[in-house]
């Protein structure tokens, strides 16, 4: 027995006997033979369904009209494919074999070796990290622009990265990435209770500031550098304060702090960093400690004040002396000064003087009841 069948443009159809392939049917009219033991079977295939999955693949593959109308991509272990679909990305796959119909599109595959470091670089890279199927195969890491990501593959390093963004393909190997910020950053080392040469305790805050200068110093020698950066900040604030007593401390900060700065600067190069500034923010005092050294400031001020004002009150006498000296000696500065006197006596009063031909200096002196000098008329 026959029986007509149609084929579309889009569809291909296959006709197997007995399990096996038998015809491969293209677009048009056809006619299928019907045994009488076992009929043929008749399999329409799309082929707008891009990807072609069928478990005899590896057999229809032999058939020279199916092969000659699919993309077939073989890949091993260490290989990707990219499929591109009429220009745009279709699908990443992995190891094994896989068939694409040819029509009715433009198909481009592009198989790649993901060995070695394993790093993806590609013109469409923001393309194919945007594919659905991407985090399956890919690791990607953006970096800004203060930042320097080391990369790690099974604890090997494979690469110290800049700004920009970076894709590794996924494998078995373990993949690490650790980001180093390059700007200035601060260490607050707070709270440190520390006893002094004298015995006194204090508690004594430290403010560091650092950069990262060696990116790979920064990674290899500690595993945090800045904590690592703490605690030898916590070792020699310690030993300086330790090694001075309390009156030196309170004078000079300054001068631990440079102190400080210089024995930490070489702990800070190994770590790949740079000190950018290093300072004691507070000194703190016990309670009791607190009480007793304000007393002792405040009897030092108060002695402080006696004595200057006692250098004023025998500065003042001092010049008074010599003051009335110089008036005994020279009478006409001490009219002069009674002149002055009366003058700020009589600011702002109304008084008439009436001068005759004497003295001016005697008529001034009688009308404020002064004693003539010897030789006045009287």
């Amino acid at each position: 027995m026959l029986f007509k069948t149609h084929i579309s443009k889009n569809q291909i159809g296959l006709v197997f006997r007995r399990g096996d392939l038998a015809r491969v049917l293209d677009p048009g009219n056809h006619t299928v033979l019907q045994r009488p033991f076992g009929r043929d079977e008749l399999e329409v295939v799309d082929v707008l369904v891009t990807r072609f999955e069928h478990p005899l693949l590896d057999v229809l593959i032999e058939d020279a009209a199916i092969l000659e109308q699919l993309e077939v991509v073989e890949l091993l272990d260490h290989q990707r494919a990219l499929v591109w679909k009429d220009g745009r990305l279709f699908e990443i796959v992995g190891p094994g074999r896989h068939a694409f119909w040819k029509r009715p599109y433009t198909l481009a595959v592009e198989v790649l070796d993901v060995s070695g470091a394993g790093a993806l670089e590609h013109p469409r890279l923001d393309a194919i990290l945007r594919h659905p199927t991407a985090p399956f195969f890919v690791h990607a890491v953006r970096v800004d622009a203060n930042e320097r990501v080391v990369f790690r593959r099974d604890g090997a390093q494979i690469g110290v990265r800049g700004p920009g963004l970076h894709a590794f393909w996924k494998s078995s190997a373990e993949l690490k990435w650790t980001a180093i910020d390059l700007r200035e950053q601060s260490l607050d080392v707070a709270g440190q209770e520390i006893m002094t040469k004298d015995r006194v305790t204090l508690r004594v805050n430290l403010l560091v500031t650092y950069r990262v200068v060696d990116v790979q110093s920064a990674v290899d020698v500690a595993a945090d550098a800045g904590q690592a950066l703490y605690r030898a900040a916590q070792l020699v604030l310690r030993e300086a304060v330790g090694a001075r007593e309390l009156d030196d401390l309170l004078v000079d900060r300054n001068a631990v702090g440079s102190e400080l700065e210089v024995e930490l600067a070489d702990r800070a190069a190994q770590l790949g960093l740079e000190l950018t500034g290093l300072g004691v923010r507070d000194v703190i005092l016990p309670g009791e400690m607190k009480t007793i050294l304000n007393q002792v400031i405040e009897a030092t001020k108060r002695a402080e004040a006696n004595l200057i004002r006692r250098r004023e009150e025998t500065a003042a006498a001092r010049s008074q002396a010599n003051t009335a000296k110089l008036f005994e000696s020279t009478p006409a500065l001490r009219r002069m000064k009674e002149l002055e006197a009366l003058q700020e006596i009589l600011k702002g009063t109304r008084a008439t003087f009436v001068l005759g031909q004497d003295d001016v200096l005697g008529q001034l002196g009688r009308l404020i009841g002064a004693p003539p000098d010897e030789g006045d008329d009287p």
